[in-house]
């Protein structure tokens, strides 16, 4: 029932599954709570924000303000203290009446939920080497703590490794997915299981356990947390399918079925079935995820979930955190935004996201639109530049600065960003026309590369990248998602946005065009940045020029120009006031 002053619309609020779940965020990240308030008559209304504590216990009370344009809308923005799940409710006044709403969760989270600069690379290709008789030695995980470093000086603060399990020898995969592998073919690590043990154990290949805690404590050590791949498949050699063959599908032949994505054919991995035996299944997983937060794992990057059932991640993902509340998973599907978001709803932390493919200045603003402002409350995208999986076409070229183009667009549109290993070196060669998939790719042999080579002959983005994850960190605006703002220009190759948080403004603005310049004005909305001038001093964090912006700023973005100070790219800016106090000095 609606009170006596009807409080309709209430947003932002998360309904799943026949229930309210919690909105997410983290400690004192804004949102805002608003809702439509009406009453009979024309006395005035006035309205509050409740925010409660964890232990129920009122936090506080937030004035509302009305919304311009919108005259029985209210809103205001609330910030939650501290982790755990939190709830805000809604108060209405007019006269002597008083209406106060139910009470909907916010569900307050650590703040690498949110932020995070991601890398991926393969464990078995950092320090391997390459053999007199043209053979490869694996790198293992002493070889890959020495590539550490290197990571976190770039700045990136989650690794991502893909499975690190024994590989299944049947129907093992060769050189660029062929079906016939020969005895050096390492196999593909998403094969998981063979007599060695299956996801629980280790890749003798790769060392021993102790040699993976000892890697994870080394990374902790660097400022880096290790995520570790959760795939819920099995090679034909895994140990389920003697244990627990109720685990997968049966054929009518009596044969367990393997995994089919049309055309694509994987006959290395059965897929899990979670009819027959849900209990033990459920059981099984929720022991393999305890068993590597017990190693040291706190993140865990969830390979294929939406082939999965939804509800199963729900209840997962809900008794993990129960007791492990730090846990923080990741959802790679790339599918339908449906089936996303329900994954989200459901209990993911974050989620891989379009940006991949979003690559015109419409795409781009469309898309940062979508994930910053219509869905923020339940969906955290974390925007990927390539994948192992996922040479999109615009790299194909190889030009470098596209690859700084989008390394640039990642990191600054939203908190989370990743690529993987690789990108910095330029690597752009494709399985073949019309195919978004490397050539060689990683995924079936072991890749070596040549790291110091590369420093030397600076052929490496890397310089770039450590410099967009330094400003990064030192700009908290580029820390939240929410504040994302897209402003005018007249140009289809310039794109400008800007984010605020408190008396950090950064303002980016982007030439999409890789090889030619531009000339265009950026119509700065002014209403948005918090303040009035006619004219105000700013700082390029990229390569320490200063400039006189105007409301109507005219630019020329040349991506052909060389700046030393800039890592060497032009591909666009990232500013910041001169003077931040214009902010409180000259509030709008």
């Amino acid at each position: 029932m609606i009170g006596r002053l009807p409080i309709l619309d209430i947003a932002p609020t998360v309904f799943f599954g026949g229930e309210f779940v919690g909105v997410k965020a983290i400690a004192n990240e804004s949102i805002t709570v608003s809702a439509t308030i009406i009453r009979e008559g024309h006395e005035a209304l006035t309205a509050e924000a409740i925010l409660f504590e964890t232990s129920g216990k009122e936090f506080g009370r937030f004035p509302m303000r009305g919304v311009w344009g919108a005259p029985d809308r209210f809103e205001i923005e609330v910030e939650a203290k501290t982790t755990g799940l939190w709830h805000f409710a809604i108060e209405a006044k007019s006269g002597g009446l008083r209406s106060t709403s139910e009470k909907y969760p916010i569900l307050v989270e650590r703040e690498r939920a949110l932020v995070g600069a991601w890398y991926e690379f393969f464990p078995r290709s950092e320090g391997a080497l390459r053999n007199k008789d043209g053979s490869v030695t694996s790198g293992t995980f002493k070889t890959a703590s020495q590539r550490l470093r290197a990571v976190a000086n770039m700045g990136f603060d989650v690794l991502y490794i893909p499975p690190i399990h024994p590989i299944g020898h049947s129907h093992r995969k060769g050189k660029n997915n062929s079906l016939t592998a020969t005895a050096s073919d390492p196999g593909v690590p998403w094969g998981i299981g063979n007599s060695d043990g299956g996801h629980d154990a280790i890749n003798p290949e790769l060392g021993t356990i102790e040699d993976f805690k000892d890697f994870v404590g080394k990374a902790r050590d660097l400022g880096i947390e290790v995520a570790l791949d959760l795939a819920l498949q099995a090679s034909p050699d895994h140990p389920w399918v003697k244990s627990n063959e109720d685990f997968f599908t049966k054929r009518p032949d009596g044969t367990i079925a393997y995994a089919e994505n049309p055309p694509k054919k994987y006959q290395d991995i059965y897929p899990i079935n979670f009819d027959n035996n849900y209990p033990a299944l459920f059981a099984e997983v929720k022991r393999i995820v305890k068993f590597w937060i017990s190693h040291g794992i706190s993140i865990f990057r969830v390979d294929n979930p939406h082939t999965k059932p939804v509800h199963f991640w729900q209840e997962l993902i809900a008794e993990i955190n129960r007791e492990f509340p730090e846990v923080i998973f990741l959802s790679e599907a790339f599918t339908k935004p449906a089936m996303m978001h329900a994954l989200s709803k459901a209990g993911f932390q974050q989620s891989y996201t379009y940006f991949t493919w979003r690559v015109t200045k419409s795409e781009l603003i469309d898309y940062g639109r979508e994930v910053a402002h219509q869905t923020s409350h339940f969906f955290r995208p974390n925007f990927w530049v390539n994948t192992p999986d996922i040479l999109p076409f615009h790299l194909q070229s190889g030009e470098r600065n596209i690859f700084a183009i989008r390394a640039l667009l990642a990191s600054t549109m939203t908190p989370s960003w990743g690529m993987y290993a690789g990108f910095e070196l330029f690597e752009h060669e494709s399985l073949g026309e019309g195919k978004e998939e490397y050539l060689n790719s990683e995924k079936y042999e072991i890749k070596i590369r040549d790291w110091s080579e590369a420093e030397k002959k600076s052929a490496t983005l890397s310089p770039f990248i450590t410099r967009l994850n330094e400003i990064r960190r030192k700009h908290p605006a580029l820390m939240r998602l929410r504040n994302l703002h897209f402003h005018p220009t007249d140009s289809d190759s310039v794109i400008a946005y800007s984010k605020r948080e408190k008396d950090d403004l950064v303002f980016v603005i982007v030439n999409l065009d890789p090889k030619n310049p531009v000339e265009a004005t950026v119509h700065w909305e002014m209403w948005v940045l918090g303040f009035e001038a006619e004219s105000f001093e700013v700082l390029d964090l990229l390569d320490q020029s200063s400039h006189t912006f105007s409301p109507h700023t005219r630019m020329r973005l040349d991506p052909n120009l060389i700046h030393p100070k800039s890592s060497g790219y032009s591909v666009g800016r990232i500013l910041t006031l001169k003077d931040s106090s214009i902010l409180t000095r000259n509030k709008k």
